[in-house]
């Protein structure tokens, strides 16, 4: 019987002094940082990160974004931003949350869908090319 390979990565950083707005919290727009870098850290875990899908021949850009705010991060706080791959078949769907590294609390939840895109052809692409399927060792469902 396959096991499903693990579709998630965590990483953990701080925000640093210039993420902090003029109320000393992190701006709303810093967060799409810490997502990319999530995202990237967990494509490179299958070795499937921007430049692994360039030589395979698509681009992958992000589509639809949304994020929800339910808490805020400060100054130096330690931060663990998981990502986990959701969806594969038609386009990457990816969904993270942002949580404080001591009390577990939810600080911002969200999401990006990413679609392929040929590079040769400079078509969008409805279904997700079995380059990525194959790096990520799961079957369209």
């Amino acid at each position: 019987m396959n096991s499903k390979p693990d579709l998630s990565h965590t990483i953990e950083l701080a925000p640093a002094f210039h993420d902090l707005d003029p109320l000393d919290i992190v701006w709303h727009g810093h967060y799409v940082k810490y997502l990319e870098l999530a995202r990237c850290a967990l494509l490179a875990k299958f070795n499937y990160d921007y430049p692994q899908m360039r030589e395979s021949g698509y681009a992958w850009p992000i589509v639809d974004m949304r994020l929800k705010y339910v808490g805020m991060a400060s100054f130096n706080q330690r931060l663990l931003v998981r990502a986990e791959i959701t969806e594969w078949d038609n386009r990457l769907k990816i969904e993270y949350l942002i949580s404080d590294a001591s009390s577990g609390q939810a600080i911002n939840r969200a999401y990006t869908i990413q679609v392929a895109y040929s590079i040769a052809e400079r078509e969008m692409l409805y279904v997700c090319p079995a380059v990525l399927w194959e790096r990520l060792g799961v079957e369209p469902t």
